[in-house]
Parts: C-alpha cells; sequence; structure tokens
C-alpha cells in the first residue's frame, strides 16, 4: 500500500503484520480436507476454546461462515428469523435462499436489538401453508455499530430455549463488543449454538473466520463446507496468521475503540456534521452530513489527502478504525473534514 495513505473504509482493510508473514512463511502446513493441517487444527482448538464450544472449523470469509451456519442448522424450505438491518440480510447478496434454501424473515430490530415479543409474534410450526421456523440470528457486535446488551441477548436466548429453537450468532466483531461489555468473548457466545468469528476484521489476519458450536453441527459444517467449496488444501499458512489474530491482536482493540470515540468526538463538534460520541460502542463511527453540504467535494478533499473513505450510504457515513490507525491519524481525518464540510 502507498505510505501515508490513511484507509478508514472497513477493519476488513488492515494487511499481515510483520509478525504474521514471518509465520506464515514457516507454517507446518498438510492436506486439511483430510484434517491432516497441524496449525489449522491448533487454530480451531484454539478457537473454540475462546468461545467455550465444542469444535470449531476454519472457513474462508464472514459471509461464508454464517452461510454454512445456515446451511447446516436449517432444513430446505423452513424460515430463518432475524433482525432487518443484520449483515445476513444487507450485505450477503441473498445467499440464504441460494445456499440452504431457506426463507428469511427480517423483524425490525433498532439499535439491532431483537424484540422477544416480535420474534414470537413471527415464529411458525410446522403448517400446510407455512414455513417452519428452524433458526434465530443475532449478531454482537452489530454492523450498525452498535454492541448488544448481555441481558437483550439473554431475553432472546430464553425464547428460544423455551421455543427449543437454535440461535446462531454472528459474531464477525464479537471481540470487540467483549471489550465494550468489559466482558470475555465466551460470555457472549454461550448465548447462542454457534457462532461465527472473523479472523481478518481488524485482527489484521489477510483471510479467513471460524465457525463454532457443538461437535455434531461442526462435523455437519464440515461436510457441508465441503459441498460450498471451501474444503481448502494446505491452509495452514493462512492459520499461522490465524493464531496470531486471536493471541496477539484481540487485547489491543480496545485501542481501535478508543480512537473511534476520539474521531466520534472531534466530528461531533464541527458544525453540519450530526454525531453522538455516545452511540459509538466499538470501532464504527457514524454520522451523517447536513444536506447543503456538497458530498462529492468532501469526498474529493478526503481522496486528496490521501484518505480512503466510502461516501454515505443511506444518509449515513461511516468511518472504521482498526490496527493501523493511530491517533495522529484520527486528527488528521478530522482536520480534513473541519476543513471541507
Amino acid at each position: 500500500m502507498k505510505q501515508n495513505i490513511i484507509d478508514i473504509r472497513s477493519d476488513t482493510v488492515t494487511y499481515p503484520t510483520p509478525a504474521m508473514r514471518k509465520v506464515m512463511s514457516e507454517a507446518e502446513v498438510g492436506d486439511d480436507v483430510y484434517g491432516d493441517d497441524p496449525t489449522v487444527r491448533r487454530l480451531e482448538e484454539l478457537g473454540a476454546g475462546i468461545m467455550g464450544k465444542e469444535a470449531a472449523v476454519f472457513v474462508p470469509s464472514g459471509t461464508f461462515g454464517n452461510q454454512l451456519a445456515l446451511f447446516s442448522w436449517c432444513r430446505r424450505g423452513t424460515e430463518v428469523l432475524l433482525g432487518e438491518e443484520c449483515h445476513i440480510i444487507q450485505h450477503e447478496a441473498g445467499a440464504a435462499s441460494v445456499i440452504a434454501g431457506v426463507q428469511t424473515r427480517p423483524i425490525p430490530a433498532p439499535s439491532g436489538v431483537l424484540e422477544p415479543k416480535l420474534l414470537q409474534e413471527r415464529m411458525r410450526t410446522r403448517d400446510l401453508h407455512a414455513p417452519e421456523t428452524s433458526l434465530i440470528c443475532i449478531e454482537n457486535a452489530h454492523s450498525l455499530g452498535r454492541v448488544i446488551s448481555l441481558a437483550d441477548m439473554d431475553s432472546v436466548t430464553e425464547l428460544a430455549k423455551e421455543k427449543k429453537i437454535p440461535i446462531h450468532l454472528d459474531g464477525a466483531r464479537i471481540f470487540n463488543a467483549a471489550i465494550a461489555l468489559n466482558t470475555e468473548a465466551k460470555e457472549i457466545a454461550r448465548r447462542a449454538d454457534s457462532v461465527m468469528f472473523c479472523l481478518s476484521k481488524g485482527l489484521c489476519a489477510p483471510v479467513g473466520s471460524l465457525l463454532a458450536g457443538p461437535k455434531d453441527f461442526i462435523e455437519e459444517a464440515r461436510l457441508k463446507r465441503k459441498i460450498m467449496g471451501g474444503g481448502m488444501r494446505q491452509t495452514g499458512i493462512l492459520a499461522a496468521a490465524g493464531l496470531i489474530a486471536l493471541r496477539d491482536m484481540v487485547n489491543r482493540l480496545g485501542d481501535d475503540r478508543k480512537n473511534a470515540r476520539m474521531l466520534a468526538d472531534r466530528l461531533s463538534k464541527i458544525k453540519g456534521i450530526h454525531c453522538i460520541p455516545e452511540d459509538v460502542h466499538a470501532n464504527l463511527v457514524f454520522f451523517a452530513l447536513d444536506e447543503k453540504i456538497a458530498v462529492e467535494a468532501v469526498m474529493n478533499a478526503l481522496d486528496g489527502n490521501d484518505i480512503l473513505a466510502n461516501p454515505p450510504e443511506d444518509g449515513l457515513m461511516r468511518l472504521v478504525t482498526h490496527y493501523w490507525i493511530n491517533e495522529e491519524d484520527v486528527n488528521r481525518v478530522a482536520d480534513v473534514f473541519a476543513a471541507n464540510v
């Protein structure tokens, strides 16, 4: 990447650290489809342990992991309940209908919180005219930037247990959520039957996520992973970076949260920008620009100052802090907004 570029489009833009590149070049490998890759096995065991689950399977991406969970939990023709703004609905290209063959039923979920009353109203049993509810999906941290409280998760978990419906947790940024909640990731994950979490969102691994859950579920997921084309071979080269991500990179995510709050605070003081620092729970900063502001001019100014950012979507702009963004970068970004809004 060009030197001095500040890339705040997403925390998926983090590239491997020098330590990761070194272990990747030296990784012990084997054919993972045969279960022969020792580095992958170590990663899966570590990931399962961190989440308090029996087993885990390494997958290429977060979307792959979420869709693999639906494919493994759900019978074709059944229905999945989930929040209308969640990643599975908004950013996974309608994959649930293609891969798992299920119907997704979105529910209003202000700030990412699923209301048990709304869930219960929409749960359906097998009927001549209706699909049966086979899964509930929750997300924490939410892709809207909010962190869901354990109490709000508990209310969904209690209902799901009562109705004997499994819960899948999209935990792409579960470690960011754990920092915000001052708890361990396993405390969030134990409120779901399965959990997907990313190694390449803010943790600097170049590729990959893990799907964790009960042993029999993961065995089924390995078969379904093969069907989806995810049976990879000498994957230890990638898993080696994932091990460093989980061992060394998780504990520093508080820095990203601090920088995000600092950025939000700076932006909130700029006339024409509507940003609430208290709404920044993790490393995602959302804000709106006054209608009179020329968005194209703002984007050109950012680009001219070597700052990569995505334009507003549905009226909201999102900036994301990560390992390669420091306090100096935060102030530089804020200065450009202040001078061009």
